[in-house]
């Protein structure tokens, strides 16, 4: 199977998960940040991609989404191995995409599609800009006394329970089939 350059964009984001990791771990805190926001833009890129070069696949649907968890939600747990971060915080977020991919995985034995809503694009990006702001230490924001990682990480958990429910609302059909 050939990969168009949406879904090729899609696997760098999986590929590059662990790099992330490593960097992370090892307190390699600017490269681990511009390995993310590279990570990160490739998201904005393969979507952009697919729509306009009309690129849209089941496995872009699929992966697309999959590789944003995948990359999210191991910076998360870093973070709480690094003690910068909440473990609920991390309950919150893990919990909704458990629940959301299972639904994925039931609605896929019905032979159903079901793509990222705009509500999970904006969790996701607010998530990847708390994962931003948590890596720069909250700089710049220190140097003006604003809390802006404390405003993210309210932030994106909020957008993860709305997300979590709105995607359980407009798919509920696949739990009655």
């Amino acid at each position: 199977m050939k990969m168009n350059i949406a879904n090729q964009l899609t696997l760098l984001r999986v590929v590059m998960i662990p790099v992330f990791i490593w960097l992370l771990l090892a307190g390699y805190m600017i490269p681990a940040l511009v390995v993310f926001a590279v990570a990160s833009f490739t998201d904005f890129l393969d979507g952009f991609l697919a729509r306009k070069l009309h690129l849209i696949t089941n496995f872009g649907k699929f992966m697309d989404p999959l590789a944003d968890k995948l990359l999210v939600t191991s910076a998360l747990v870093c973070f709480v191995s690094l003690g910068s971060l909440n473990p609920w915080v991390v309950i919150i977020i893990l919990s909704r995409e458990f629940i959301v991919s299972i639904f994925r995985a039931v609605a896929a034995a019905e032979g159903i599609v079901i793509a990222a809503s705009w509500w999970g694009k904006i969790k996701t990006n607010v998530q990847m800009a708390m994962i931003i702001v948590l890596l720069l230490g909250n700089w710049p924001f220190n140097a003006v006394g604003f809390p802006m990682d404390v405003i993210l990480i309210y932030a994106a958990t909020a957008l993860t329970i709305i997300s979590g429910v709105d995607y359980i609302v407009k798919n509920k059909q696949v739990l009655h089939s």
